[in-house]
């Protein structure tokens, strides 16, 4: 008698519970903007995404995961929004009016238009930068849609208290409701004036992922290839514009640098440690090609995303850390905060000019920061500090801004560099 295999153990339901919540978190924003399409409000979406999130809490642990998990959720909430449409009572309507089946008809047809955005995610974008929205709102409220963030990460991202960004997003949430906004693509002037709100939210989309607030793992690639993604499809829709080609060159370069930024064990590797062979030269290139773009099509002085780009193109051209253009940086830095003056310009600009001019003149310019508000529970400053007083041998100082440092940041294998710098000191 042949034996039969043993049937593998079922999943625990803490395991699956943990699997579905990850793979929600990828999923999320391509599920919300599917669905919008449907109901063309995007609160609503985010609802129903949330419902098949239930749903799947409810059925995997008995029934198993699915092969294609995100296929699966997304299914379920657009079935879940077909089903929300069949009861609107004007739909119904109209369907009886023209006499179709609910499953032949299609979301209404937007304007024909060369430049036309044939991207749900891009869609989401634009809908939750609407002009109704303040800046800060749109912001908070399109990472959270799309980038799957929560609270806490997106108050990291903007340096503001939870419950700021908390208020945000439920304001925002609820204005596009009440103001019946949505879900469409922007066309002309409209386009235009949303379209530094859709930068910056792919900027900060691309900063969680390439260094994650919280957590275990110091990046989360699908944010970064989301964000990367976007930009480019941007791009391709607004030629003219220098600071979508900006933008495009900056997350090209960063993204350049992700294989060198961990270790075997994923513990991250500082910038001036990379092997730079494990750069990724064909990004480096695709980052040169549309910073040319970018310069090409600018006029006047420079945006702050084409600034930031000439920065890291600084750092692509150098094939070791000490060969790098630190003059250049620091001046680019200068530029950058006189166009867009922030605390944390100013604290990389700080770092530019330790590199430059050595660590004696950057840390007055750290110490200056330190009263700043913004940064009073900001990591990255203490670190910065704890750096600089170790290369002027003020190894106590040094060990005390590190472990200060190790105690402000949330994502763990962050917390441990920072620990192993304060235990290299003397």
């Amino acid at each position: 008698m042949t034996p039969q295999p043993t049937p593998s153990p079922a999943p625990r339901p803490d395991r699956t519970a943990e699997a579905i919540e990850t793979v929600f978190r990828i999923e999320s924003p391509r599920i919300i903007a599917g669905v919008a399409r449907v109901v063309r409000d995007v609160g609503i979406a985010e609802e129903l995404a949330q419902d098949a999130l239930v749903a799947a809490l409810e059925r995997w642990p008995r029934d198993g995961v699915p092969d294609n998990p995100g296929a699966w959720l997304m299914a379920t909430a657009r079935n879940r929004a077909v089903d929300l449409v069949r009861r609107r009572e004007n739909y119904a309507r109209k369907l009886a009016e023209i006499g179709r089946d609910l499953s032949a008809v299609s979301p209404p047809q937007e304007p024909a238009d060369p430049d036309d955005i044939d991207d749900d995610l891009l869609r989401l974008v634009f809908t939750a930068c609407h002009p109704v929205l303040s800046t800060e709102a749109r912001t908070a409220l399109t990472l959270r849609l799309l980038g799957g963030l929560t609270t806490a990460e997106i108050a990291r991202a903007f340096l503001v208290p939870e419950s700021t960004v908390a208020q945000r997003i439920v304001r925002a949430k609820r204005t596009l409701a009440t103001r019946n906004i949505a879900f469409e693509v922007p066309y002309g002037p409209d386009r235009e004036a949303r379209l530094g709100s859709v930068l910056d939210v792919i900027y900060l989309v691309f900063n969680e992922g390439y260094a994650a607030t919280a957590g275990d793992d110091w990046l989360r690639p699908s944010l970064c290839e989301d964000a990367l993604r976007l930009a480019r499809v941007l791009s391709g829709l607004m030629p003219k514009e220098p600071e979508v080609h900006g933008l495009t060159a900056l997350l090209e370069f960063q993204a350049s640098r992700t294989a060198a930024r961990t270790g075997p064990s994923g513990e991250p590797v500082l910038l001036k440690d990379q092997n730079r062979a494990r750069w990724n030269r064909m990004l480096i290139a695709r980052g040169v090609a549309a910073l040319g773009r970018a310069e090409a099509t600018s006029s006047g002085a420079p945006g702050p995303y084409l600034l930031q780009a000439a920065i890291a193109a600084c750092h692509a051209h150098a094939y070791t850390y000490e060969e790098t253009d630190w003059p250049r940086i620091a001046t680019l830095y200068g530029l950058l905060a006189a166009r867009t003056p922030s605390p944390v310009v100013e604290l990389n600009r700080a770092v530019a000019v330790s590199m430059a001019e050595g660590p004696e003149a950057a840390l007055p310019l750290i110490d200056a920061l330190r009263g700043d508000p913004a940064l009073r529970d900001y990591h990255l400053l203490p670190s910065v500090r704890g750096d600089l007083l170790a290369r002027l041998g003020r190894t106590a100082e040094a060990r005390a801004e590190f472990e200060r440092a190790a105690s402000l940041t949330r994502n763990e294998r962050e917390r441990d560099l920072l620990l192993r710098r304060a235990a290299e000191q003397p």
